[in-house]
């Protein structure tokens, strides 16, 4: 079953269409990439299903429920979390406080349970805290818990953003460019952690411009070429199109892993 389904989905500024008529399915378990040179509609395309912008055409689906005109915070509630091509944490905040944020979305409270701390509520402040423990330790930055974000190196900045989008339970989570900017043993790490939550029950959507990361790890791959759809299909179909090669990459093969 499609956990995700994109029909029709079309983004026009003015006259550019960035994406044009694009018909995407993920299916629910899977770990499903989208690959494209820059300027190719990557971008947009996530910020569309995830409700960061709103479509010119087409129609978007979550878990069988219509998600085209729906805000943004309501989809993450439903069960579509993301991260960003650029590392967005909240500097001044500890690390565990920085996954400790991303709970809440799962919480509940107000400014009265804030105020006055029932024991539900402090009860559930533990349970935030384990609940970011335990993400920490998932990504490995458990010893690193108490620091400020912002004093952690960019690859462990990277992880801390993806335990951040973690703690939220997400059915679907959206991986922008999650290996940019990181060396090999860095992205060697996140690949594996990103199997282990796709392993876990998590359906996985990643864009990235590592070729040779996608095609290890992803079931299936969609390119896109100026804001289209070329092709579809598992990795060995795609590294042997010949449209993904002339169009995508310019080079006789795309290079294995």
């Amino acid at each position: 079953m499609a956990l995700l389904k994109a029909k029709g989905l079309t983004k026009r500024f003015g006259g550019l269409a960035a994406n044009n008529e694009i018909d995407l399915e993920v299916p629910e378990g899977s770990l499903f990439a989208v690959i494209g040179p820059n300027g190719a509609g990557k971008t947009t395309f996530f910020n569309m299903v995830s409700g960061f912008l709103s479509s010119s055409a087409g129609s978007i689906e979550l878990d069988g429920r219509d998600v085209t005109h729906v805000p943004q915070h309501e989809i993450a509630g439903m069960g579509l979390v993301r991260t960003f091509q650029l590392v967005q944490l909240f500097n001044g905040m500890s690390v565990a406080e920085n996954v400790e944020v991303g709970c809440h979305l799962a919480t509940k409270g107000g400014v009265a349970a804030s105020l006055f701390r029932p024991k539900w509520f402090r009860k559930q402040e533990v349970e935030v805290r384990e609940r970011a423990m335990e993400l920490l330790d998932f990504v490995g930055l458990s010893a690193q818990a108490d620091i400020e974000a912002e004093l952690l190196p960019y690859g462990q900045q990277r992880l801390l953003e993806l335990a951040r989008a973690l703690a939220a339970k997400p059915k679907l989570l959206l991986l922008d460019e999650p290996a940019a900017g990181l060396n090999t043993q860095e992205t060697e790490s996140l690949a594996h952690i990103i199997q282990k939550i796709n392993a876990q029950g998590t359906t996985v959507l990643l864009i990235e411009h590592d070729v040779a990361l996608v095609t290890r790890i992803a079931h299936r791959i969609a390119v896109l070429d100026f804001g289209k759809k070329i092709a579809e299909g598992t990795p060995e179909e795609i590294k042997a199109h010949p449209e993904v090669i002339a169009a995508y990459l310019g080079v006789e093969e795309i290079p294995d892993a």
